[in-house]
């Protein structure tokens, strides 16, 4: 799916399974809530108390690690930029991530509300502004740098969201 083909409305987990290719358990983003294209998206996760990573992160008193929120938000910023124009058979790689500040922990039963805004993009290289709220209280912010890869030029594609192997795929 192209920004032309897009439509006003929330994105379920499926549709954004076919932008991005992260899977079980590691897609997390639940539901894009709102988009503009070229400009804009809002994406939310429902944080569960049964996320493998609350086991261990840490017992009795769990809070949702750092690098996992930072993910979270990155990719939502990956379906922003999945849709961007010149976007088709490439996938957005993260390059760096910048001034990052986590201001209060996420823990089990939030809602991480993630907005994500272009800054600028020059060629195959993107920057991105994510914020991270909870109950409209601001847990992280910084910006995000992706950098398009084109799977075709390593005989890949991505196919419904997934990475395959070009010679693979039947006609």
């Amino acid at each position: 799916m192209t920004v032309e083909d897009w439509r006003p409305g929330p994105m379920e987990i499926r549709e954004i399974m076919r932008h991005i290719p992260h899977r079980y358990p590691f897609i997390l983003v639940d539901r894009i809530l709102e988009f503009e294209p070229g400009r804009r998206i809002v994406g939310l996760k429902n944080v569960s108390a049964n996320e493998p990573f609350f086991s261990g992160h840490f017992p009795g008193h769990p809070i949702m690690p750092g690098v996992l929120i930072v993910e979270a938000m990155a990719q939502v910023g990956g379906v922003l930029a999945s849709l961007l124009p010149g976007a088709e058979g490439k996938l957005a790689y993260l390059a760096s991530i910048d001034r990052y500040r986590f201001r209060r922990p996420v823990m089990p039963g939030d809602q991480l509300i993630t907005e994500v805004v272009v800054i600028r993009v020059r060629g195959r290289v993107g920057k991105m502004r994510a914020t991270g709220r909870v109950d409209g209280e601001v847990v992280a912010d910084g910006v995000l740098t992706y950098s398009m890869v084109d799977l075709e030029g390593i005989s890949q594609g991505l196919v419904d969201g997934q990475i395959v192997d070009l010679e693979e795929v039947q006609p």
